[in-house]
């Protein structure tokens, strides 16, 4: 008996290990605000990654497709449910997030009989003005990490996502040196990509943690941009409309680009 907590936490490390290793090589998600919405942006060959939920919530994914379908299916329930019982307006991501989805999460992580959840989840709900929207990291433990201030960080307008931590962490560090929550669209969408390709680089060395040069950056990006897709959607701040969510075709993306 005096052994069971022990053999709990070592096969909740074991769990943990093996899920940072499945996720490990995921394509980074990047979610910036810019002067007129909200825009979700990555890099891809195949499977989508980015998602409408409701109204005015997105969502981006990476991890095992069939994991991504279940939450993504559980969030568009919950969320249609909340809408129809109460009111669209009473649809929150807080509440979708810290009520709902989380507890799922963090319950199928600690069941270690059980199939955890091999994904991670990046969520935007955007506001009536920019200081009101809330980007939402959701961990396949359960764990949420907001954009809200702290006493420990201020308040940031983007959000982002990858396969590893230290990935994350620098494209988090290259925004908050580059980005401004004013910026045009056509601004916001090569400031996603430059962060992309920050995060890119990161998950092809795990021991980098310094902001790659300016030029690695650049080469980089005009590499990827050759061998893959780029996939982009935005959340639209019109509020004469209740669906804000619209797909970005690639002539529109390589437009904005200049390309």
């Amino acid at each position: 008996m005096i052994e069971e907590p022990y053999r709990w936490v070592e096969a909740i490390a074991n769990r943990a290990e093996y899920i940072e290793t499945q996720l490990a090589t995921g394509s980074p998600i990047v979610v910036l605000g810019y002067r007129d919405g909200i825009l979700f942006l990555t890099l891809g060959k195949t499977r989508q990654k980015l998602f409408e939920i409701y109204d005015r919530i997105a969502m981006g994914a990476i991890g095992h497709p069939g994991d991504i379908e279940r939450l993504r299916m559980t969030a568009i329930e919950l969320a249609s449910t909340e809408g129809f019982t109460r009111s669209a307006a009473d649809v929150s991501l807080r509440r979708l997030a810290h009520y709902s989805l989380s507890p799922v999460l963090k319950t199928a992580f600690e069941q270690v009989y059980g199939a955890p959840y091999l994904a991670r989840l990046l969520f935007a709900e955007i506001g009536a003005k920019q200081e009101n929207d809330l980007f939402l990291r959701l961990d396949y433990d359960g764990a949420i990490a907001t954009n809200s201030a702290t006493f420990a960080q201020t308040r940031q307008d983007f959000g982002v996502l990858s396969g590893t931590r230290p990935s994350t962490e620098l494209m988090e560090n290259y925004l908050a040196a580059e980005h401004s929550a004013g910026a045009t669209f056509e601004r916001a969408l090569k400031l996603a990509l430059d962060a992309w390709t920050v995060g890119h680089l990161a998950l092809g060395d795990a021991g980098v943690k310094e902001l790659p040069a300016r030029d690695k950056i650049v080469t980089e990006r005009k590499e990827r941009l050759r061998a893959a897709g780029i996939e982009a959607a935005v959340l639209d701040r019109d509020d004469k409309t209740a669906i804000r969510y619209r797909a970005l075709t690639e002539p529109e993306i390589r437009s904005a680009l200049g390309d």
